[in-house]
């Protein structure tokens, strides 16, 4: 096991590097210059000199590159250039707001799904599988955020039972465990929780559907093994699929949820991403992106690694 998991993490060393360089790549190969949204009104040559040096932005991409990536590497992401703060001080809270708000979809999409899932495999063929695999094909096809505008009209706007922006009240940015803060949760967790459930439930539906299929499980009937235990195994086969699709949801919900912040003012990375994008605030941009790749690389690898815990398959040596 201490084998595979040296193997694993060495394998991602090539990724992140490649992963810094495309990020460093997309963001300078967009057109227009990051600093026309600070840059005074009719600057001089000698003020737009002192401020691109100032950012570095006067020197070469490869130079440019090199001296961001040390500097990344010793936890200095620079400064933003609207609001001259740290880029770490702001992204680290947006990505614990993102996390929170994953965390509670993949919650909700795992419980779903996978009851969607087992009904379906359990009743493969018939009119209830028929009906589930239509409810998660119409959850993976549903835009989510247009999901939540239809929760926000229905919930917030006729209803009035829950509120429609923002994290707690008053506007705030921390999200405290108390009701007030998850009634902010609520409909912006179901609106991204639709996807994650829809494919989990087709994923879980098909395994569980081969696995009954399988030679051991008519021996496991033979043997009159009681339904539960039956049901243990079922769920011991499909678990390593599941988790895969979990950790790798988990993660795509944290950098693909940008239209669900911004449509609830969810302070995360999507909705600082939006806001990087307008202003071209080039080092939040850089920042973010790359702390979202870099998650999304180690999810792979935590996921890897809980998958060959689970299944004896994969090679572990």
């Amino acid at each position: 096991m201490l084998t595979y998991f040296l193997r694993r993490a060495l394998y991602t060393v090539p990724i992140a590097l490649g992963v810094s360089i495309v990020c460093f790549a997309l963001i300078h190969l967009a057109p227009g210059d990051p600093l026309s949204a600070v840059m005074p009104e009719g600057a001089s040559q000698e003020v737009v000199a002192e401020l691109r040096a100032a950012y570095g932005f006067d020197k070469s991409l490869p130079v440019q590159y090199l001296t961001w990536l040390r500097r990344v590497l010793t936890g200095d992401f620079g400064y933003s250039i609207m609001t001259r703060r740290p880029v770490l001080g702001e992204v680290a809270p947006a990505v614990v707001n993102s996390l929170i708000l994953a965390a509670a979809a993949i919650l909700i999409g795992f419980l779903t799904g996978l009851m969607l899932g087992l009904i379906a495999g359990y009743n493969n063929g018939t009119m209830l599988d028929r009906v589930v695999t239509s409810v998660a094909v119409t959850g993976v096809s549903v835009p989510h955020y247009w999901l939540g505008m239809v929760l926000i009209v229905i919930f917030a706007v006729n209803l009035g039972a829950l509120p429609a922006m923002g994290m707690g009240t008053s506007g705030s940015a921390d999200f405290a465990m108390d009701w007030e803060s998850l009634r902010h949760l609520i409909l912006p967790a179901i609106s991204l929780s639709v996807i994650p459930a829809g494919i989990i439930a087709r994923s879980v539906r098909g395994t569980v559907a081969e696995v009954r299929k399988q030679d051991f499980m008519q021996t496991l009937y033979a043997k009159g093994l009681p339904p539960r235990r039956i049901f243990v195994h079922v769920i011991k086969n499909a678990a390593p699929t599941v988790l895969a699709i979990m950790g790798l949801q988990l993660a795509q919900l944290l950098g693909g949820s940008i239209l669900v912040e911004t449509v609830f003012s969810w302070p995360g990375t999507g909705l600082l991403l939006n806001t990087a994008i307008f202003t071209r605030d080039l080092p939040i941009l850089q920042g973010t992106i790359l702390v979202l790749a870099m998650f999304f690389v180690f999810t792979n690898l935590i996921v890897d690694l809980i998958q060959s815990a689970f299944d004896p398959r994969i090679k572990r040596s």
